[in-house]
């Protein structure tokens, strides 16, 4: 592979990864506060067609990618709803959810089909697109981009180092012992609910077909980073590494079927959630105490879900 070859590369993977990024993030921050939105596939479909066609109708990006976010909100805002006020379960709430949305958003989105619509143009940074190498892969975006990267940075310092953050952690953890230092945590977990769903409406960059499985993509995604900001950053990054190289693959291996690249990304999510399932039981820290490189990989692999994390909170 040429110096040429390895910047588009680079520079596929920033772009590919970047709704993966924010629909991730925005499950990250939702889940942290012991809510879980199962909703996000359908979500980001019915995002994706609002915001298309908000901005084919009125001709604004801006108000095109706003009314995306404000349907992923709005969809989130009812899982927490249900989850938080009615105490349903999570999982039923927005999986009935994410298959309502889906199949609402392709017939909304039906007189839509095959239409060109507006679209969102690369806007280089002066003097930091020059960089050789770095600059063409990380400064020569879309807004969207951009934001999805600034975002991995206050996800994190927003949720180790505010008193917000403090707040979400210790209501993910133990809504009982928030509550009794002065914390609502259905407060919490409504707010939170919110604007994970609005980063999540903002996954569908307005493409319907392309961004379905992004959800449950995401989903796993959260899982593979342990709850963690930059952990899930790059689990996405990985991901989108993946399906970008699989397409490279594809030329230099033309006599292996397309489709085994296209699902490669895939089995691979799963194997590293195996891993880490693995790397959390006790027979097998045991095991590993005296290997060092294998305790090492275990380490990073090891999470640890919020506790009270999809438990209905007790009735006040």
């Amino acid at each position: 592979m040429n110096e040429l070859n390895l910047t588009i590369l680079f520079v596929s993977v920033v772009a590919g990864a970047a709704p993966i990024v924010l629909a991730a993030l925005g499950e990250t921050i939702t889940e942290k506060a012991g809510l879980i939105n199962l909703s996000l596939d359908g979500s980001i479909l019915l995002s994706a067609m609002a915001a298309f066609a908000i901005a084919f109708q009125t001709e604004s990006l801006l108000l095109g990618f706003l009314s995306g976010a404000a349907v992923g909100a709005v969809i989130a805002g009812v899982v927490a709803v249900f989850g938080v006020y009615l105490r349903q379960s999570q999982v039923a709430v927005g999986f009935v959810l994410t298959l309502m949305t889906r199949d609402l958003a392709y017939f909304l989105g039906n007189s839509y089909s095959r239409i060109q619509g507006p679209q969102v143009a690369p806007l280089p940074v002066p003097l930091l697109k020059d960089i050789p190498f770095l600059g063409e892969v990380f400064f020569t975006h879309t807004l969207l981009v951009y934001f999805s990267l600034l975002l991995i940075g206050l996800c994190w310092w927003y949720m180790y180092h505010t008193p917000m953050g403090l707040e979400l952690r210790a209501v993910g953890e133990h809504p009982e012992a928030a509550y009794a230092r002065g914390t609502d945590p259905r407060k919490v977990q409504f707010f939170h609910a919110i604007c994970g769903g609005f980063l999540v409406g903002l996954a569908g960059w307005g493409r319907p077909q392309g961004a379905e499985g992004t959800g449950w993509i995401a989903l796993a995604i959260v899982i593979f980073g342990g709850w963690d900001p930059l952990k899930v950053a790059a689990g996405a990054y990985l991901f989108s590494f993946l399906q970008v190289i699989g397409i490279y693959f594809q030329g230099w291996l033309p006599s292996v079927p397309a489709q085994v690249f296209q699902v490669a990304p895939f089995p691979l999510m799963i194997f590293t959630l195996l891993l880490m399932h693995l790397a959390q039981k006790e027979s097998v820290l045991n095991w590993a105490k005296d290997k060092p490189w294998i305790n090492a990989v275990l380490k990073r692999f090891s999470s640890t879900a919020p506790s009270a994390l999809g438990k209905p909170l007790h009735s006040r």
